[in-house]
């Protein structure tokens, strides 16, 4: 097995955790490479993230967490242990916009993301006449109307299942997933969308706020919730803007902001540097 893993927990904070964790991993001869920890004072919680190298060639990953198993239940954690070879399985949909998705087949294909992109998929039918990574990723073209919400949902979820997909990530997905979708999916769906202060929603956000003159213009990327563009939060920037900017100036100042806080956010979750915290995160 690859000998480098990655260990993440949270729980309910007490004395002694950090050295159960250590004292476990000492035990079984594996070398602590990294450690990260959270203790949050108002919630009580205490979040861990450590990266070990297992020297005992003998041992195997499956019963590395099976005997950490025995210890996350002693303390009620909630864990996940897993080497770093293995790739995370992802779909991601999209709309008519495609600089995000594009961006994202780029990072992955010059080593950036280490990910597999199982598929994609989109309301909209993919346009050959453009130049694209996608290459021979599987594209699904998922037609939906007000009728056939429903169908179309279901048909995404067979996909996620049949594709082993772990992360769904929303490309600029300009369809508003159902409450039973969101919480189906919850912990393991990103989405991205353009978040100015003050907020403008509706059509044409970036006009609205040329409009308005806006001084910033920004991005949020976010897990999905049942409460719209109300998830907890994992990555954000922001970008000034001038009286000198155009509409079509903020647009693309959008865009390349969109793509970097997308990226930045998928790339915390698969490196398993985002744990949740009720309605926020931990960002290792």
């Amino acid at each position: 097995m690859n000998r480098d893993m990655i260990l993440t927990l949270s729980c309910a904070d007490r004395p002694g955790l950090v050295a159960a964790v250590s004292g476990y991993l000492a035990q079984r001869q594996c070398n602590i490479l990294r450690s990260q920890q959270f203790n949050d004072v108002e919630t009580h919680r205490f979040f861990m993230r450590v990266r070990f190298e297992a020297l005992d060639m003998t041992i195997s990953a499956d019963a590395l967490r099976q005997g950490f198993g025995e210890l996350a239940e002693l303390h009620a954690m909630d864990w996940t242990m897993r080497s770093t070879h293995e790739r995370r399985k992802v779909l991601i949909l999209v709309s008519k916009f495609d600089h995000c998705l594009e961006d994202l087949l780029y990072r992955k294909h010059i080593g950036e993301l280490e990910m597999d992109i199982v598929a994609i998929a989109s309301n909209h039918a993919r346009n050959d006449s453009k130049p694209s990574l996608i290459g021979d990723i599987p594209y699904h073209h998922l037609p939906v109307t007000a009728d056939t919400k429903a169908q179309q949902e279901a048909a995404i979820r067979d996909l996620i299942e049949q594709s082993g997909a772990q992360l769904v990530i929303l490309a600029r997905y300009m369809q508003i997933l159902s409450d039973d979708m969101a919480r189906w999916l919850e912990g393991r769906c990103i989405n991205i969308h353009h978040s100015f202060l003050p907020g403008f929603k509706g059509a044409k956000p970036y006009h609205q706020a040329h409009a308005r003159g806006v001084k910033m213009i920004g991005a949020t990327a976010h897990y999905v919730t049942a409460d719209l563009d109300e998830g907890p939060i994992i990555a954000q920037d922001v970008e000034p803007i001038s009286h000198a900017d155009s509409a079509a100036d903020l647009v693309a100042k959008g865009r390349d902001i969109e793509c970097r806080v997308l990226a930045r956010a998928v790339r915390s979750h698969i490196d398993d540097r985002v744990l949740l915290n009720g309605s926020r995160t931990v960002v290792f």
